[in-house]
C-alpha cells in the first residue's frame, strides 16, 4: 500500500514538473534555476525508486528511455505529410502571392484591390515529425517518412522534455501536431564536445545529430541528446480548431505545446518580403539553424480553397536563403542514364565540405548548361547547394584555369548499352535510344515500377534490381511476374523468408488499379495525378492505348506536351510487347472509379464537423472521384453541405441559402459506394 500522503506528494511534483517544462520549453519563460529544477526531479525519482507501484508511462521522470527497440515500425500518416514548393527570389515570392491573390478573388474570398493575409514563421532545419495526441495523451510520433508514411520514434520522442506527454482536459480527443525536432547551436557545440571526449562520433551539424538521434533504436540514447520541439502545424484534428494558421499556434501555445514565438502576420508581397529581410539579418545570431523562411495563408478557410497539388499545398511556399559556396577542383564529367534515357553529366568533385555536408558530385544538367557556363575538366569551380540540399556548380573560376584544361564532348553513343545518343529538336536533354534495351534504363524502370506510388512490391530493392538485370533474369517488368523464390534464391544476400516475402509482394502487385499501372510504366511527363486522370477518364488500359490526340487532350490537365509523350509511347513496339507480356502473366488492372458515371460532375460540396467513419482526405477523394469539388466555404453554388459532429457555421451558413444538408451516410448511398 502506498500511503495517501506520499501519492499527493507526487502527484504535487509531477505537476510541477511539467509546469516548469511548459514555463520552459513552450513559453521561455523560466521561474526556477537548473539546480532546482534538477533537486525536484531527484525527489521523485527518489520516491518513485521507493514505490515503483507509481511509476507511469506519463510521468516527467521516464523521459530517461526504456530498453532498446528492436527495429522501427512503419506509421501511416492520417493525413498526409506533404512537402514544401521553394521560392529563391523577390520574383518567385511575388509571383506566388499573385496566383493565391488572385485565386481568393476568383473563389470571392478576396475583395478587389484586397491583400492575402499570411502567416511568416521560421523555416527550421531539423526533422520533421508528427505527434499523435488521444484524449490528450500521447499515443505514437513519427517521423515524416515518404509523406504517406514514417517510422515510428514514440520512444525517442518520449524522452523530450519540451514535448508534452499529456495535454490539458480541454484538448482535442484527436490532435496531431506536426512539428520540428531540432537542437540549439550551443547545445549542439557541447553535445560534440562530450562525444570527443568519450572518443565518440563527432557530428557534422544540428540537423545530422537531430536526425540520427532520433533514429536510434535505445531511447536512452536520445535521451541524453539536447533535443528540442517546436509545433507548427497539424494533421488530423476531431474539431474544427481556430479560423486561422496564427489561432491554431496560439491555441497550442495554451495546450503547453511549444511554438516558436517568432512569427508574424503579415499581408501581400511587401509584407512576406520584409519578414524574410528581417529574419536573414538575424539569423546569425539565432540560438538554432533555419534555412529559410515560410509562408502560409493565414485563413483556413482560404487555404481549403486553394488545395493542394499532387505533393505541396498551394497555400504555403519556402522561402530559401541563398545557398553556401565553396570551391574545389572539377576531375571528370561522368554520364548517367536515367530510366527514360536521359542523358545527364554529372561533375566528379575533390572532395569538399559545403553547408555542412561533404560533396564530392554535383548535377550539371545538360550539354547547353556546360556550355554556358564554360565549364571544363580540370577548373576550379563553385560549388553551392542549391536551396541547401542538391549541389550545383555555379560556375569556373577562370582566373584559376590551367593550361590543358579539357572541353567536355556530350558522347555519341550510350555508356551503358552503346546505342545511338540522339538529341531532339528543341530539346535540350540528351537521350540514349535503346529503350528497355539499355540495361540502365531497365533498373531505372524497375525501381519506378516498383516503387510505394506505383506497383509498390516491397523488397525489391536498387542492389537486388542491378543483380537481376545484371544475370539477364530481368529484361522487362514482366519478367518480374515470373520469378519464383528458387530463382530469387540463387542471388546474393537473398534468404528464404526475404524470397518468400518478395514473391508475394510481386504476386499482390497483379491486381494493381489502373492509375498505379499507368504510373508504374514510365511514360514521360505522365505523373501520379496524371496517370489516376487518364485511368478515371478511359476506365481501361487498352482505351488508354488506342486514344488520339484529340481523345487524351479532353482529360482534365493533358495538354500537347503530355499527350504527344503518351501516344509516342504506346508507338513503340516494344512497350507495347511488355504490356502484352504483363498481360500474358496474370497482370490485370482494376478501374480506379466508375469512367463515364460521373454523379456529382459540376457540384461542389462543403465538409463541416466531425464523419463518423471517414477522415476529411477520404471524403474529398470519393468526392472528387465521382467528379465533385470540395470547397472550404459555403455558397450559393453549393450543391450540398456533407455535414458531421460538431458541426459550426457553414452548417448554418447552408440553412440560412437553402443549401441540402445530408450526412455522411447520404453521400455514401449517393456515391454508391456502401
Amino acid at each position: 500500500m502506498v500511503p495517501a500522503q506520499v501519492q499527493a506528494q507526487v502527484d504535487a511534483l509531477r505537476q510541477e514538473i511539467n509546469q516548469h517544462n511548459i514555463r520552459y520549453y513552450a513559453h521561455d519563460a523560466p521561474v526556477v534555476s537548473d539546480a532546482e529544477y534538477d533537486r525536484l526531479m531527484a525527489q521523485l525519482q527518489a520516491l518513485e525508486a521507493q514505490y515503483p507501484q507509481l511509476v507511469t508511462p506519463e510521468s516527467p521522470s521516464q523521459r530517461v528511455g526504456a530498453a532498446p527497440m528492436a527495429a522501427f515500425a512503419s506509421v501511416r500518416h492520417a493525413v498526409p505529410m506533404l512537402s514544401l514548393d521553394n521560392g529563391f527570389d523577390d520574383a518567385a515570392i511575388q509571383a506566388f502571392d499573385r496566383r493565391v491573390a488572385d485565386a481568393l478573388r476568383d473563389s470571392g474570398l478576396l475583395p478587389a484591390g484586397g491583400q492575402v493575409e499570411y502567416q511568416a514563421e521560421y523555416k527550421f532545419d531539423g526533422l520533421a515529425v508528427s505527434l499523435r495526441y488521444e484524449r490528450g495523451r500521447l499515443v505514437q510520433a513519427a517521423t515524416r517518412g515518404d509523406g504517406l508514411q514514417g517510422e515510428d520514434v514514440t520512444h525517442n520522442i518520449r524522452t523530450l522534455r519540451s514535448v508534452p506527454l499529456e495535454l490539458p482536459g480541454d484538448a482535442p480527443d484527436i490532435l496531431e501536431v506536426r512539428g520540428e525536432v531540432f537542437i540549439n547551436t550551443q547545445d549542439f557545440e557541447r553535445l560534440n564536445r562530450e562525444q570527443q571526449a568519450r572518443g565518440e562520433k563527432i557530428f557534422v551539424n544540428p540537423r545530422n545529430a537531430a536526425a540520427g538521434s532520433l533514429r536510434q533504436l535505445d531511447p536512452r540514447i536520445a535521451a541524453r541528446r539536447p533535443l528540442r520541439f517546436y509545433a507548427y502545424g497539424w494533421g488530423e484534428l476531431s474539431t474544427e480548431g481556430k479560423q486561422t494558421q496564427s489561432g491554431m499556434l496560439d491555441w497550442f501555445h495554451t495546450l503547453g505545446l511549444p511554438v516558436s514565438p517568432d512569427r508574424a502576420v503579415v499581408s501581400g508581397a511587401e509584407g512576406l518580403l520584409a519578414f524574410y529581410s528581417g529574419v536573414g539579418a538575424r539569423r546569425p545570431t539565432l540560438p538554432f539553424d533555419i534555412d529559410g523562411v515560410v509562408y502560409k495563408v493565414n485563413s483556413l478557410q482560404a487555404q481549403s480553397v486553394l488545395g493542394f497539388v499532387a505533393r505541396a499545398p498551394r497555400f504555403a511556399l519556402a522561402h530559401k536563403f541563398p545557398a553556401q559556396e565553396e570551391t574545389t577542383t572539377l576531375l571528370g564529367i561522368d554520364i548517367q542514364v536515367g530510366r527514360t534515357g536521359a542523358i545527364t553529366p554529372v561533375a566528379r568533385l575533390k572532395p569538399v565540405f559545403v553547408g555542412g555536408v561533404t560533396v564530392t558530385n554535383a548535377t550539371l544538367h545538360n550539354e547547353d548548361e556546360i556550355r554556358r557556363k564554360d565549364v571544363r575538366i580540370g577548373d576550379t569551380v563553385i560549388v553551392r547547394r542549391a536551396g541547401d540540399v542538391i549541389p550545383e556548380i555555379v560556375g569556373p573560376v577562370l582566373e584559376r584555369r590551367p593550361e590543358g584544361a579539357v572541353v567536355f564532348q556530350m558522347p555519341t553513343q550510350c555508356p551503358v548499352c552503346g546505342s545511338a545518343v540522339h538529341r531532339p529538336d528543341g530539346e535540350a536533354i540528351s537521350r540514349c535510344t535503346g529503350g528497355l534495351f539499355c540495361a540502365a534504363q531497365r533498373k531505372q524502370s524497375l525501381l519506378h515500377a516498383a516503387g510505394r506510388k506505383a506497383l509498390d512490391i516491397e523488397g525489391l530493392g536498387e542492389k537486388l534490381v542491378e543483380q537481376l538485370v545484371d544475370s539477364g533474369r530481368v529484361k522487362s517488368l514482366a519478367d518480374l511476374f515470373s520469378l519464383r523464390v528458387e530463382d530469387l534464391l540463387l542471388f546474393e544476400r537473398m534468404g528464404r523468408k526475404s524470397a518468400e516475402n518478395l514473391v508475394a509482394a510481386i504476386e499482390k502487385a497483379r491486381t494493381p488499379s489502373l492509375g498505379r499501372l499507368l504510373f508504374a510504366l514510365g511514360i514521360r511527363h505522365v505523373g501520379e495525378t496524371t496517370a489516376r486522370d487518364l485511368a478515371r477518364h478511359f476506365g481501361a488500359l487498352r482505351a488508354v492505348m488506342q486514344a488520339d490526340e484529340a481523345a487524351l487532350l479532353s482529360v482534365p490537365d493533358v495538354g500537347p506536351v503530355v499527350a504527344q509523350a503518351i501516344l509516342e509511347f504506346f508507338a513503340e513496339a516494344h512497350n507495347r510487347e511488355v504490356i502484352d507480356a504483363l498481360e500474358q502473366a496474370g497482370v490485370h488492372a482494376q478501374a480506379d472509379a466508375e469512367p463515364v458515371q460521373q454523379l456529382l460532375s459540376g457540384k461542389t460540396l462543403v465538409l463541416t464537423g466531425t464523419l463518423p467513419t471517414l477522415t476529411r482526405d477520404e471524403a474529398t477523394r470519393m468526392i472528387m472521384a465521382a467528379g465533385g469539388k470540395v470547397s472550404g466555404s459555403v455558397s450559393k453554388k453549393t450543391a450540398y453541405v456533407v455535414a458531421g459532429a460538431d458541426a459550426g457555421s457553414k452548417l448554418a451558413k447552408a440553412a440560412e441559402l437553402g443549401v441540402t444538408i445530408i450526412d455522411e451516410a447520404q453521400l455514401v448511398e449517393m456515391l454508391g459506394a456502401g
